[in-house]
């Protein structure tokens, strides 16, 4: 009778896992004597373990940074956390990607290429020019691009 195959009986394809290097089991096996831990200093020690963010000893990162308290300067502490994150969208890219008349959302921008990140808000900004009338759903639009949607026929809707 043969073997029933399930989730016990699953193992890896032969050949495709390999066992870890024993080191510190004598000279003759290639992990003797200091066993890849080198000779002496803090790393060769029972225990030693090395911090994230440390550098060896070398002035931190964040010992290195300008300390400028306060939120509202982009050169401050809390490494911009209040910045707004937009994916970028131009007219020139509109006006070569979409027909005259067509209702441009977030999906459709998707579908044709651009603002591919999901979940970040859209930004159409003015960079090209637009001649096709454009229904243009986003979360945000520049003054001059918002004014260029609008010379060409077309309308501006925000996203909340």
């Amino acid at each position: 009778m043969t073997e029933r195959v399930g989730l016990h009986s699953l193992k890896p394809a032969k050949g495709s896992r390999k066992a870890p290097k024993r080191v510190g089991r004598g000279n003759a096996g290639a992990g003797g004597t200091t066993a890849g831990r080198g000779t002496k200093g803090y790393g060769a020690r029972s225990g030693s373990k090395v911090r994230p963010r440390f550098e060896g000893g070398q002035n931190p990162i964040h010992m290195r940074m300008r300390k400028l308290r306060g939120p509202h300067m982009k050169k401050s502490m809390p490494f911009e956390p209040f910045r707004t994150h937009t994916q970028p969208v131009n007219l020139a890219a509109l006006e070569e990607r979409f027909d005259a008349g067509a209702e441009v959302t977030p999906d459709a921008l998707r579908t044709k290429g651009l603002a591919k990140r999901k979940g970040i808000p859209v930004k159409i900004l003015a960079q090209g020019e637009l001649s096709k009338a454009l229904t243009v759903h986003a979360h945000a639009f520049s003054a001059a691009a918002r004014e260029r949607i609008e010379a060409a026929g077309g309308t501006c809707q925000i996203i909340e």
